[in-house]
Parts: structure tokens; C-alpha cells; sequence
């Protein structure tokens, strides 16, 4: 039998089930990181989220839920009153320059260099980035970090930290592709 062309590319096809699928344990690793790679605990660290999507967005419920001070940054009236009804700060995502020194723990989720030199230059270490994104990453591939800052590119964590579950999520999407096209 021959392969449907949906599921050659099922990601492009139906990507929003997989990756809202994978939206957890994508957080759960983020969560997981930031507990092992730091000397402090997540109840009352300063958080700044970047990206206001899904992952985003779970994440800043799932740090606001472990007594972290969170901020997300995004770009739209929406999505910061989206933020506001959480309970959540915002802030500009193009705006960031000269607001990082009062984090001490930065999610990105933004697959986009945002994260430059300039924008970093006021963080203060011990502070820590965690960058989710797919390639190329938030974080400029020149950029400098202060003394004391560190970066950790943290990719296909749903396959790192829950196989099962990531793979569970995959054969779901898999599946309703193929129930969809009257295949199964």
C-alpha cells in the first residue's frame, strides 16, 4: 500500500494536534531543566515567558502554579489581555531591551533571533535562558551574554523527557489523518 501524501507530511497536514500534544511534556522538561540547572527553586523566581502561544502560555500557568513570578511577553492587544486574564504580567516582545535584568530565568519560545546582544546586555547572573524554539532559536547566533548568563538550547524535549508521550501524540495525529482520508 502506498503512502498517502498526508502522511508524508502529516506535521504540515494537521500540525495543531501534535503540537498541542507535545506542548506538555515540552513544558514538563522546560520545568525539569530549570529545577536541575539552577541553585534556587522556582517558587518566587522571577520568570519572563517569551512567546504567548500554546507552549507559552502552558508554561506560564504551570510556573504561576509553582508560585513563580511570571511575565510573557507577546506582540498583540489580544494576547496581552489573554495574559492579564491569567493573572500574568506582560511585556512587549519588541520591547525587551533595557526590561531584562530583573529575571532570573528566561523561557523562550519564539523561533526567531530575538534575543540579541543588545536586548541581553542588562541581564544579571546568575540569570539563566532556556530556549524551547526550533530552529534558529531565539537567541542570535552572535550574540554576547553578561558575565554570569547562560544559555541552554533545549530542543525535542517532548522525545527527550516523555517518548512515550510524544510518540503517543504522534501516532494520534497518524491516526486521524488516516481516519480522515478514509484510509482506517
Amino acid at each position: 500500500m502506498a503512502i498517502p501524501p498526508s502522511l508524508a507530511v502529516y506535521a504540515k497536514a494537521n500540525p495543531l494536534m501534535r503540537q498541542t500534544a507535545n506542548a506538555f511534556p515540552t513544558c514538563e522538561g522546560a520545568l525539569q531543566l530549570a529545577m536541575e540547572q539552577t541553585a534556587f527553586t522556582l517558587q518566587n523566581a522571577r520568570c519572563l515567558v517569551i512567546g504567548a502561544g500554546r507552549i507559552g502560555m502552558l508554561l506560564a500557568r504551570k510556573l504561576y502554579a509553582l508560585d513563580a513570578q511570571v511575565t510573557v511577553s507577546a506582540r498583540c492587544t489580544r494576547d496581552f489581555a489573554r495574559i492579564a486574564a491569567a493573572g500574568l504580567h506582560a511585556l512587549d516582545t519588541r520591547r525587551l531591551a533595557g526590561h531584562l535584568a530583573g529575571f532570573d530565568l528566561i523561557f523562550n519560545t519564539v523561533p526567531a533571533p530575538i534575543l540579541t546582544t543588545e536586548v541581553l546586555s542588562d541581564m544579571k547572573p546568575p540569570c539563566f535562558i532556556i530556549d524551547l524554539a526550533s530552529l534558529p532559536g531565539g537567541v542570535a547566533a552572535d550574540t554576547l551574554l553578561p558575565d554570569g548568563c547562560r544559555v541552554l538550547h533545549a530542543l525535542s524535549l517532548p522525545g527527550k523527557v516523555a517518548p512515550l508521550s510524544a510518540a503517543r501524540a504522534v501516532f494520534d495525529t497518524v491516526d486521524t489523518i488516516l481516519h480522515e482520508e478514509g484510509i482506517l
